[in-house]
C-alpha cells in the first residue's frame, strides 16, 4: 500500500512538472534562440526546436509565447499557432519550454506593424502608441507544432 502511494505520488509530480503541447516533438536537439536568429535565411521554412524561458503567453486565446534565449537573453523568438490548435497555459511565464514548428518569416508594412503592435497590446493588457513606430519591420516566428512546458 505505501509503494503504490509513494508511486501515485511521484507520477503525480512528473505529471504536474511537464505538459505536452500539440504533436510530439520530432528533432531530437534544440537550436539555440541566438543561433536562428543570426542566421535566420539558413532556418527559413526548416523545421527548427527551440529551448528557453517563456517571457510571454498571450493572455486571450493562448496562441503565443515568447521565449528567450538561455545564454542570450536580448534573444527573444515567438512560437505561433492557429487558434485553438494548441493553447499555451497563461500562467507558463518563467517556466522553460522546447518548442517545435517550422521558422516563417514576416515582413510588415509599418500599418501591419501598428496593426500588429496594438492587438498585442490589447491582448497583454499595455498601453501603445503607434506614433512610437517609424517603419516596416522582418519578423522570425516559430509556427509551432508542439511544445514540452516544464517548471522552472
Amino acid at each position: 500500500m505505501t509503494n503504490r502511494i509513494l508511486f501515485l505520488a511521484l507520477t503525480s509530480v512528473a505529471v504536474w512538472a511537464e505538459s505536452k503541447l500539440g504533436k510530439p516533438l520530432t528533432l531530437t536537439q534544440p537550436s539555440a534562440i541566438h543561433e536562428i536568429l543570426a542566421t535566420p535565411s539558413d532556418f527559413t521554412g526548416k523545421t527548427v526546436q527551440v529551448k528557453g524561458k517563456i517571457t510571454e503567453v498571450c493572455q486571450m486565446m493562448g496562441c503565443w509565447m515568447a521565449l528567450v534565449d538561455p545564454t542570450d537573453s536580448t534573444k527573444t523568438i515567438r512560437i505561433s499557432v492557429e487558434d485553438g490548435d494548441i493553447v499555451f497555459p497563461k500562467d507558463s511565464a518563467g517556466k522553460i519550454a522546447i518548442a517545435e514548428g517550422v521558422l516563417a518569416k514576416q515582413e510588415l508594412t509599418r500599418d501591419q506593424v501598428v496593426a500588429k503592435a496594438k492587438h498585442e497590446a490589447e491582448e497583454q493588457g499595455r498601453k501603445f502608441d503607434p506614433r512610437q513606430v517609424k517603419q516596416g519591420a522582418t519578423y522570425y516566428e516559430i509556427r509551432g507544432t508542439g511544445a514540452v512546458i516544464s517548471g522552472s
